[in-house]
């Protein structure tokens, strides 16, 4: 593998990181500042801790950075509680965007496990 781009990790959390952002484009103007800024601030380090940790070349610090991709990832559906709670979104799109994070995070964690099994193997880091 040559680029973190080829991750499917990475896919999946840049797919997450386009519909959060369509869907910050339809908040109201008065959560700019709020709402809108935490949701693209969460979905942002997801994608940008999974390269970064790419670029480490060690297991270690590379399965760091996916852990810290992985608590903004669980940020992402508290922000859409509150875009549901103040009646910003339906539980239609709610519940689309919360299947889409989980399974962002079922490939995360399968990511985190995989460089887990590398690094104990004693293999090159």
């Amino acid at each position: 593998m040559h680029s973190f781009e080829e991750l499917e990790v990475y896919k999946s959390a840049r797919e997450l990181r386009m519909t959060v952002s369509g869907l910050t484009k339809k908040l109201p103007a008065e959560e700019k500042f709020r709402l809108t800024d935490q949701l693209i601030r969460a979905s942002r380090s997801v994608t940008a801790n999974i390269a970064e940790g790419f670029g480490r070349y060690h297991y270690q610090e590379n399965i760091q950075f996916c852990r810290m991709a992985r608590g903004s990832l669980h940020e992402i559906p508290e922000h859409l509680n509150c875009a549901h709670d103040e009646k910003y979104i339906g539980e239609e799109v709610c519940s689309a965007l919360r299947n889409q994070v989980h399974h962002c995070m079922k490939i995360l964690n399968g990511y985190i496990a995989y460089l887990v099994r590398a690094k104990n193997s004693g293999g090159p880091q």
